[in-house]
């Protein structure tokens, strides 16, 4: 055998290094590798929940505490009054406060719902409401702690005869828990209520992504709602409820059998306690009767019989083909609960002086097994309205005012979409029509497809879009109709003003035709004047 020369083994011997290393380095990423918690995800993808910067952030804190109040005052049946403050601290640093009305908070479940990520009732839970991820709430107070240090504090009564609790949270975002720092009882004012108070850095300005403009869109599309809002300046700013007709109460629902997608129904077979595949088709669905539910099991080629516990993967793929194959019934709507046309339309007169108004609300339908309702509506003309600017564009997702990502929301989309030159209105092309308008979109969803978790833009389902745009158009014939009456009305005007000009000169005329005294002259003139009022209405 030959035997290896130096330099073979010097490369050997390298090699043999090179793997060891190789192996070590395995082994100590192994070592490093660990699991993190959502908190300490969300700590430092922030940007993802709304808080990518001081300006937005300030927004996106108060919008989450008083979604939560106003969600809280709902299935109360309370009608909300809402405090919102803000506090400029100097150096970039606020502290903002939102306090209600509404049934209160037990005391066991304060340091969950304030201080740890994904924790609420909401999520499961297939019915309309303004928070979906329990997410919102806890995570301006993880901002507000991320950014100054100081913690969340929370006072809140359930009845009169008990006693106010006071809680001072912080978030452990290595274990996404609460930490208690304080937890008393204490004297509150209030019979009944919540308040939350967070110290974060941000930024107060004006304009149509500011505070301001959140609680004047919120006051838009909850016209049940009275709301104080106390600005940095200390100026306080009261919006009355333009309504004292609470939002139409919703009732849970089960999920439709065509908007399960295959992990989730092989995570519900797994689960349910029925012991068939029809009685589990029947318990865990809506509109699934006996009928549908052996109709669901013959389209599949699978035995009603058999049990859900014991279905393979194929079994499952067979019975998503057979889901797919049965006509069934859209879910009931009693899930959602729209604004109204006639409660949007007294939103909309309380916060923007126009001309014209109209509101429409479209029938239920249905995205991937979904109910949802849209809803639009124009204000046209008066003060405060440009009308040689682009049109104004709100969006809202249940009731909830969307100030950012305009243009990547399908809401937004749909209304460049439509053709607002066929209702009297200039529109460049690819543009907003032009003109002194407001436009209103609202969807109301038992789950509204966001586009992130920030919650700020609608996604661009088919069905979605396709119902926006119909009650665009038909916002839109409501409008031309008013133009159309409005420019005859001018025009009839224009008519009776270039009479009533020449009306000393017919006057003359007739006194010279028909040789009428001066007295005659002016009673004619008299009599011709009234009667052009009379055209005036």
């Amino acid at each position: 055998m030959r035997q290896s020369s130096a330099a073979e083994v010097e490369e050997q011997e390298t090699g043999r290094a090179l793997n060891k290393k190789r192996l070590e380095t395995a082994e100590s990423m192994a070592a490093r590798q660990r699991d993190i918690s959502v908190s300490e995800f969300f700590a430092k993808n922030r940007h993802l929940l709304g808080f990518d910067n001081p300006r937005k952030a300030l927004l996106t804190a108060i919008k989450e505490a008083v979604d939560n109040s106003l969600d809280a005052c709902e299935e109360a049946g309370i009608l909300p009054d809402i405090l919102v403050s803000i506090e400029d601290l100097g150096n970039d640093r606020f502290r903002i406060a939102v306090e209600d009305n509404g049934p209160g908070i037990v005391k066991r479940q304060i340091p969950n719902i304030f201080g740890k990520l994904l924790y609420g009732s909401k999520f499961h839970c297939l019915k309309m409401s303004r928070g979906q991820q329990g997410i919102g709430i806890s995570a301006a107070g993880m901002y507000g702690m991320l950014t100054t240090g100081k913690p969340v504090e929370i006072i809140s009564r359930t009845d009169p005869s008990k006693p106010a609790h006071h809680f001072l949270l912080q978030i452990d975002t290595k274990k996404n828990k609460p930490e208690i720092i304080s937890d008393k009882e204490v004297e509150w004012e209030l019979t009944h209520g919540t308040r939350v108070a967070i110290e974060l850095e941000g930024k107060h300005t004006r304009g149509r992504q500011s505070v301001d403009e959140y609680v004047r869109q919120t006051v838009i599309a909850n016209p049940h709602l009275r709301v104080r809002y106390q600005e940095p300046s200390g100026e306080l700013i009261t919006y009355e409820r333009s309504s004292d007709q609470r939002p139409g109460h919703t009732s849970e629902i089960k999920p439709h059998p065509h908007g399960v997608e295959m992990g989730v129904l092989q995570t519900m077979l797994k689960d349910t306690r029925a012991r068939n595949l029809g009685g589990f088709l029947q318990m865990e669905f809506s509109r699934v009767s006996q009928r549908v539910a052996e109709e669901i099991c013959a389209n599949a080629a699978i035995a009603p019989s058999l049990s859900p516990s014991r279905m393979g993967h194929q079994e499952v793929e067979k019975l998503m083909q057979g889901i797919a194959k049965t006509k069934i019934m859209n879910p009931p709507t009693n899930c959602v609960a729209p604004i109204g046309e006639e409660q949007l339309q007294k939103g909309l007169e309380s916060t923007i002086p126009a001309a014209f108004y109209t509101c429409t609300t479209r029938p239920p339908a249905v995205y991937r097994g979904n109910p949802f309702i849209i809803e639009a509506a124009l204000a046209y003309g008066g003060d405060g309205q440009e009308a040689d600017e682009p049109a104004r564009v709100l969006r809202f997702a249940n009731r909830v005012p969307l100030l950012y990502q305009q243009g990547g929301c399908c809401a937004y989309q749909s209304v460049l979409q439509t053709n607002w030159r066929q209702y009297g209105l200039n529109q460049p092309r690819g543009a907003l029509p032009v003109g002194p308008l407001t436009i209103i979109v609202h969807m109301a969803s038992v789950w509204v497809p966001f586009t992130s978790e920030s919650k700020e833009a609608i996604a661009g389902y088919p069905e979605i879009e396709e119902q926006i745009v119909l009650a665009l158009q038909e916002c839109g014939r409501r409008l031309k109709l008013f133009l159309s009456k409005r420019r005859r009305e001018a025009e009839a005007q224009r008519k009776l003003d270039y009479l009533e000009m020449y009306l000393p000169h017919i006057g003359i005329g007739l006194r010279e035709l028909l040789n009428l005294p001066d007295q005659e002259e002016k009673q004619v003139t008299e009599k011709l004047k009234v009667m052009l009022e009379r055209h005036r209405g």
